[in-house]
């Protein structure tokens, strides 16, 4: 397939009103949600010792801060809406771009806006004193957590500060509270089970590599968000300087507080607890503080979430937006509002989606085939760097440390992630499931977009 030259898909329609910290929120917003309050059992479960569960979360850090210096490097270098979609597409040609799209649309954003509003609604039917595992609130939970999709694309239609004003707001409010339920289990859990249940680190049985590969597929489901800034890059001021300095910062900011944050857990609950905790954090709060603690915890999983929700919004839909203005995908996808100046269409378009998986599918189903679909996606993104490194119009303001042994790690995880999903018998058709869907993008592309040769 020819390359094609690095252009900007977009060019002056959206404007540029992200200042550094407004980047940061973003980052840290998209990341932290849900994971961090639901991962940790599933992960338990793989890999019931301390050190391997601290190890399988060090191991999704160093992950996505690969991936984030990598990114970092090809955003400055391209700092246009639709992030991965304008990475894969100038790297590896206009089908790849349409596949990227693709995936978003029939399985990646759906998916990952589903799981999350699951959980904030989970946490606001605790808060409200009903079981939200109760098979009698399913479908409550559910419309619930439509509801909570709906609320948030309405927050990004009407205007891209006022979505940024409520992601920086929650962000403040969901990392706070998690410093919160840190510093509280050390300084009254720890003493109280008499140094934490640390020990034995490592329990006969607790470790596999295939068990890994899967509880660091969890993982990332958590460290997942550290991307979603370069959606907007056409829309982040100063983008050479800012765009580095938000996804690195930010990706750094994540990884301190989720590897605190599982300490902690363990510091107040034994590892066979959490392999059973669904609501980790609140049960967490519940030993140490009481009623008082849950009701805490469970208000700032759902300030959290929703946050999530707000910016998974806010960034994702650029991704439709970019492809439409780029040929590749319906026309009116690339509509601004007149007095909005979002892209409107694109929003409305993205939240329909979650609403509709929401109301169909599970939390665990939902979070798997998000990451199962993405994974792919990451690495076009990632690997473009070697593509355009070669390129003489190629100039970033940011160069990725340690080049290529950084972006090589990043792609070396991926292709382990992904063989090791298809060879064990658990996992191996849901994979096979979610990637047939993305490669039956192939074949849509050919019969509609790119029978047109530019």
């Amino acid at each position: 397939m020819p390359t094609p030259s690095v252009v900007a898909p977009v060019r002056g329609q959206l404007e540029r009103r992200l200042g550094l910290w407004s980047a940061l929120a973003v980052v840290i917003g998209s990341t932290i949600g849900s994971g961090i309050f639901r991962s940790p059992a599933g992960i338990a479960d793989k890999l019931p010792g301390p050190l391997p569960m601290i190890a399988v979360w060090v191991a999704g850090g160093i992950f996505a801060l690969c991936g984030a210096l990598t990114m970092a490097e090809v955003a400055s270098a391209l700092p246009y809406t639709g992030g991965v979609y304008v990475f894969c597409r100038d790297g590896w040609g206009r089908l790849a771009g349409f596949l990227f799209g693709w995936g978003q649309v029939v399985m990646i954003r759906a998916a990952s806006l589903g799981a999350i509003a699951i959980t904030f609604a989970e946490y606001f039917f605790r808060v409200s004193g009903m079981n939200p595992q109760d098979p009698a609130h399913l479908m409550a939970v559910r419309w619930t957590a439509a509801g909570a999709i709906a609320l948030t694309g309405a927050f990004n239609y009407v205007g891209v500060r006022f979505a940024a004003t409520v992601s920086n707001v929650t962000v403040a409010a969901k990392y706070g509270g998690l410093v919160f339920i840190v510093i509280v289990a050390f300084a009254i859990g720890l003493p109280a089970s008499h140094g934490g249940h640390y020990t034995p680190a490592m329990p006969a049985g607790s470790f596999t590599w295939p068990m890994f590969g899967l509880a660091l597929v969890s993982t990332l489901w958590a460290f997942d968000g550290w991307a979603d800034l370069a959606y907007n890059a056409g829309e982040v001021q100063d983008p050479g300087r800012n765009l580095p300095r938000a996804l690195i910062g930010g990706t750094l900011a994540v990884i301190a507080i989720y590897l605190l944050a599982n300490l902690a857990y363990l510091a107040v609950l034994p590892v066979e607890v959490m392999r059973h905790s669904k609501l980790v954090a609140a049960d967490v709060a519940q030993a140490v503080i009481g009623p008082a603690g849950v009701v805490f915890v469970s208000v700032t999983v759902m300030i959290s979430t929703f946050g999530t929700l707000n910016t998974v919004l806010f960034t994702s839909p650029r991704v439709f937006f970019a492809m439409a203005d780029d040929g590749l995908f319906f026309k009116p996808v690339a509509k601004v509002h007149p007095r909005f100046g979002t892209p409107y269409v694109a929003i409305a378009m993205t939240a329909g989606f979650g609403v509709m998986y929401v109301l169909f599918f599970s939390f665990e189903r939902l979070a798997d085939a998000f990451v199962t679909a993405f994974l792919p996606f990451y690495l076009l993104a990632v690997a473009a760097v070697f593509r355009l490194r070669r390129r003489p119009d190629y100039a970033p303001s940011f160069r990725v440390p340690l080049y290529p042994f950084v972006p090589l790690l990043f792609i070396a995880s991926v292709l382990y992630l992904l063989g090791n999903a298809l060879v064990q018998p658990d996992s191996r058709w849901p994979t096979v499931i979610v990637l047939g869907l993305v490669a039956s993008g192939i074949p849509v592309y050919y019969l509609t977009v790119g029978r047109v040769r530019e």
